[in-house]
């Protein structure tokens, strides 16, 4: 039976790197799909990965209805046996019920891939209506770190290497920007949290425990004996 899934995760935990390796797989096998994506870091109509893989696709724009467009590809003649689609988390709710339609009227399969909370830890629309709609959700098991070393389960947005909580939900970006520019960084939920970044983590380190004092100038410590004159020390008989 035909499934819409919806493959989710962090960022930088190879969403896109599988939605190639799905292509592949599948094309090596004389399959041919649709492959759409939104706002992907490489540019307008292309789906690539981190690992330097990229490939051409269809950008999904607010106006694209999917159901309608596969519709019309076929209806031309053309072939469509799946479809791909990445940055999900962008479409709209109205977007992925035609993506459902493709699946339940059209018999194709639909793999989805997204992040479903944006840097607040709220839900993405598309997100939400992918996981009340999905047949499987799948989380994906490469996992992406936090600086800590735990497993990264939140996004933050940054600027300047501090994380921030307020502004729109979809601001371009991505990890490892230079610190003045808007970026992206995975956090566990314990440091996210508390945002603490991995710029903070290290001013934080950088930091010393306590300020340095001059031990000549420092005053006593309390109930301290206060020191005595030379001149009352006793003297040793002559």
């Amino acid at each position: 039976m035909p499934e819409l899934v919806f493959f989710s995760g962090t960022m930088d935990c190879g969403k896109s790197t599988l939605a190639l390796q799905i292509e592949h797989n599948r094309s090596a096998r004389g399959l041919q799909g649709m492959i759409y994506t939104r706002d992907d870091r490489a540019g307008r109509g292309k789906l690539s990965s981190r690992l330097g893989l990229v490939t051409e696709a269809v950008e999904a724009g607010d106006d694209l209805d999917f159901y309608a467009h596969v519709v019309g590809i076929l209806t031309a003649g053309g072939r469509a046996d799946y479809v791909i689609v990445d940055e999900a988390q962008f479409l709209a709710p109205s977007q992925i019920d035609q993506l459902a339609s493709v699946v339940d009227d059209l018999g194709l399969d639909v793999f989805a891939f997204g992040i479903t909370t944006d840097f607040r830890s709220k839900l993405f629309p598309g997100s939400q209506r992918l996981v009340e709609l999905a047949d499987r959700i799948e989380v994906l098991q490469v996992e992406a770190l936090c600086w800590c070393g735990a497993r990264a389960t939140h996004n933050a947005r940054t600027v300047g290497g501090r994380m921030v909580v307020e502004g729109a939900q979809v601001v371009i970006g991505d990890v490892n920007r230079p610190g003045a520019e808007v970026g992206y960084e995975v956090l566990c939920r314990r440091h996210h949290r508390r945002r603490m970044t991995a710029a903070a983590a290290r001013a934080a380190a950088l930091s010393p425990d306590v300020l340095p004092v001059d031990p000549a100038t420092s005053p006593p410590a309390p109930n301290a004996p206060a020191p005595r004159d030379s001149s009352d020390t006793p003297q040793a008989a002559p």
